[in-house]
């Protein structure tokens, strides 16, 4: 490729264009600003972008350019204000850019980025911040005001904040922690993750569940996630865990306090709990080892087996409901302790779809106590005690 010596044109007003080769080219600018301006980003070529906030009044922007074909960086001034471009100098297939921006801000300063592909991270910054990239992760540390920014691709990463607004990402992770604020983070693709988030009511914020409700029993070092797609596993949850996930199986090993697990299709298996249990799942399995102290349990699959294990001498109400539709097996069970009898409705029943029957089982063991709610469709309920 013909490679282009670099070209300088000093403009009116403080704007300057360059040209820069397909070779590397680089360079630092500083503008005189207040605070209080506004860094707009208009990126064609894309660019990993790095922002931080100082205590001065000037902006100054570091850059380094690679892209094919040629591209242009301009800077144009208003003010307290700059808006950075860059362009490619000319049509090209295909194009590509490796290219990097490091800027100093004032410590309040606003900032939209239109990214055609990259990184922006944002530290130390009080402002508004608002924009896309079709592609790059986006990480905010140490900011405070109001974000709306989106990537197409990419993990999004919000800690030691105070910040309203939203952030979402097509296809990532996003991590929320240490963070104070009415801000919510989303993904079509990737786990949303809160720790120590709170409401600018004192509350502590919670990823969406689905159907938007709220654990009272949450705390600040709640494991709380909540993804579009994929499997949720989780080692330890010493304050509770409050799971969702659209499609995919549930896996805790040990929690306390409490689980809340919801999937819309997959297993759910509870390995130790010592709290109280809703689990829910669409289509799948359910597994669930209470101990200890224990709690109320609820469980609840569409299509599966629940397996409920509880600590010997367990006080429980029990209520447990099998319902199998008339093109299944028909050759389902419910074991439990308690001297209550197992029943079988008479009749079919079509208020639900698929013609079906109940099977239910109900009443005290070991001198009652914890509520024990389980039903599921097409499979079989057993409830067992420790040695």
């Amino acid at each position: 490729m013909l490679r282009r010596t670099l070209v300088s044109a000093w403009i009116v007003a403080g704007a300057v264009s360059m040209i820069a080769a397909s070779e590397p080219q680089s360079g630092t600018r500083e503008f005189k600003v207040g605070a209080g301006g506004k860094l707009t980003l208009d990126l064609e070529s894309g660019a990993g972008v790095k922002i931080s906030g100082t205590g001065g009044s000037s902006v100054t922007v570091s850059y380094k350019l690679s892209c094919s074909p040629d591209c242009t960086i301009d800077f144009q001034q208003s003010g307290s204000d700059l808006k950075v471009e860059t362009r490619f100098a000319h049509g090209g297939d295909p194009e590509s850019s490796d290219s990097d921006l490091e800027i100093r801000v004032p410590s309040r300063y606003d900032v939209a980025l239109s990214s055609m592909g990259g990184g922006l991270e944002i530290d130390g910054v009080k402002g508004t911040f608002t924009g896309e990239t079709k592609g790059g992760a986006i990480t905010l540390h140490d900011v405070d005001g109001e974000a709306r920014l989106k990537t197409m691709g990419g993990a999004i990463r919000v800690t030691d904040s105070t910040l309203d607004g939203s952030l979402h990402t097509m296809g990532g992770a996003v991590s929320i922690e240490n963070v104070e604020g009415d801000v919510k983070g989303s993904s079509m693709g990737g786990d949303v993750r809160y720790k120590n988030v709170r409401r600018k009511d004192g509350k502590v914020a919670s990823p969406a569940h689905g159907d938007g409700s709220a654990v009272a029993d949450v705390s600040p070092d709640t494991v709380q996630i909540s993804t579009m797609g994929g499997e949720i596993k989780t080692e330890d949850a010493p304050e509770g865990a409050d799971v969702m996930t659209m499609g995919g199986g549930i896996e805790i090993k040990n929690a306390k306090r409490f689980v809340r697990a919801k999937t819309m299709g997959g297993d759910i298996t509870l390995d130790s709990v010592d709290g109280w249990v809703q689990a829910t799942t669409m289509g799948g399995n359910i597994d669930v080892t209470v101990v200890g102290s224990g709690g109320d349990v609820t469980l609840t699959s569409m299509s599966g087996n629940v397996t409920l294990h509880v600590p010997k001498g367990f006080g429980m109400k029990l209520d447990l409901e099998i319902a199998y539709t008339k093109n299944s097996r028909k050759e389902y069970a419910i074991t439990a302790p308690g001297g209550a009898a197992q029943t079988v409705s008479p009749d079919w029943e079509y208020d639900h779809g698929s013609p079906r029957k109940y099977i239910r089982k109900s009443g005290s063991a070991n001198g009652g106590g914890h509520e024990i709610t389980v039903k599921t469709v097409n499979g079989d309920i057993t409830v067992t005690e420790g040695s």
